[in-house]
């Protein structure tokens, strides 16, 4: 009983000893975690305990201006970088401080934006006409670890101001434009001079007007309709009014001859002036009573259901002439295919490419593209028209050896050609 009594203490003691070196173990280990900690953590985290050496050197000559060609509403600020603005150096990026002026006196200053290092400028665009700002501009060098900011380091540059932003008269960069315009002006003005003084205007001819007033004698011979199709777009669009122009002097032949010129319509704006286009066209020949109101009438909005309703009256009524003058779409070869079936003389004339191509192989002659919008000043011979027209067409020319003079320049390094027509910068 003895020896089984000392054994036991014994054991107690002994673990008590190991329970006392394994707390004094874990508690040496804790104070030497806190006694030694992270670099980053003791010196870094706070500016009083970063090291001087880790500051940049502040951006110099830091410069604002309102900035140029514009509408108001932004400060240009300038500098140069900070001599620690180098490939691995201590600027990571450049800060840029606002602060308005109060009674000659600069308010709180406050973030308004950042660039990269390396950059030496930035545009404020969010400043109002008439107040006065200061800026500011600041390196900033930072330790960024688990997209984390562990420290940063700014110096800041003097101030720079005061500046205000103001709205300019001119945009100078849109010289160029400016220029054009007025060559362009020019032009038209001189050719229409010429056409007031009686000289004869050169201009190509146009196959599909040539064989209007072919055309409209045909239906006279046969006695028979000519339909005038307009589109289906209303009057706010371009080809629509170019074909409202044509319709004129089609009226005008077709009344000439007293023959019936039928126009339905898809749109209740485009029947009013098509209606006030034909009858003033009557009028202007001598003949306002062979005018009839429902030469002139509506049928419906629907693209399909306008398209359906042509074809049966060109089915049902065998036109000799058919105009297709404006923007068409998908119903474009469903109408041509039609009229040529009933095998009516068929004049076409869009703008819209997707078209064209239906029109030239089902219609006898087709306007392209810009030709449905000089078919006016072709078929009337105005002078303001043609003048416009002969105009234009130089300033076209004038374009197209500008191109050609640029490619050359370019192609062989001689010059850069292309600044000159630039318009921002």
């Amino acid at each position: 009983m003895r020896h089984h009594s000392f054994t036991s203490t014994r054991f107690t003691a002994g673990f008590g000893c190991f329970l006392l070196a394994l707390l004094f173990s874990l508690f040496s280990l804790s104070a030497l975690a806190q006694d030694e900690p992270a670099e980053a953590d003791s010196l870094l985290v706070t500016p009083d305990s970063i090291p001087l050496e880790y500051y940049p050197l502040a951006p110099t000559n830091v410069s604002v201006s309102d900035a140029p060609n514009d509408a108001g509403g932004s400060i240009d600020v300038q500098w140069d970088i900070s001599p620690d603005d180098v490939p691995d150096g201590k600027v990571k990026q450049y800060r840029i401080l606002r602060a308005e002026l109060i009674e000659g006196q600069p308010g709180e200053f406050a973030e308004i934006g950042d660039a990269t290092a390396g950059a030496t400028a930035f545009t404020d665009g969010n400043t109002e006409d008439g107040l006065d700002y200061i800026y500011k501009v600041v390196a900033v060098n930072s330790l960024t670890e688990n997209n984390e900011v562990v420290w940063e380091a700014a110096t800041e540059s003097m101030p720079a101001g005061p500046v205000r932003s103001s709205a300019q008269w001119f945009d100078r960069q849109r010289v160029n434009a400016l220029v054009g315009v007025i060559l362009l002006c020019v032009f038209i003005i001189y050719y229409i001079t010429q056409a007031r003084a009686g000289k004869e205007l050169f201009i190509r001819k146009i196959a599909g007007l040539e064989a209007v007033e072919e055309a409209v004698g045909r239906a006279t011979e046969m006695g028979k309709k000519i339909f005038y199709i307009p589109g289906i777009s209303d009057m706010d669009n371009m080809q629509t009014i170019a074909s409202i122009t044509i319709l004129g002097k089609v009226a005008e032949l077709a009344a000439q001859h007293e023959t019936w010129l039928e126009v339905p319509v898809c749109r209740s704006l485009v029947m009013v002036t098509a209606k006030e286009v034909v009858k003033e066209a009557h009028s202007k020949v001598g003949r306002p009573d062979t005018f009839h109101e429902d030469q002139v009438h509506y049928l419906t909005d629907d693209q399909f259901g306008y398209a359906a309703a042509i074809d049966g009256m060109v089915v049902r009524e065998k036109p000799a002439t058919i105009f297709f003058m404006g923007e068409f779409f998908a119903e474009s070869l469903i109408l041509a295919e039609t009229g040529n079936a009933s095998g009516a003389i068929q004049i076409a004339g869009t703008a819209a490419p997707a078209q064209l191509p239906f029109f030239i192989a089902s219609c006898d002659f087709t306007l392209i593209g810009e030709e449905l919008f000089v078919a006016s000043a072709y078929l009337s011979r105005e002078p303001k028209l043609l003048g416009s027209l002969k105009g234009q067409d130089m300033g076209k020319a004038v374009i197209l050896i500008a191109i050609l003079i640029g490619i050359i320049l370019e192609t062989f390094d001689i010059w850069s050609f292309s600044t000159l027509f630039s318009v921002i910068d």
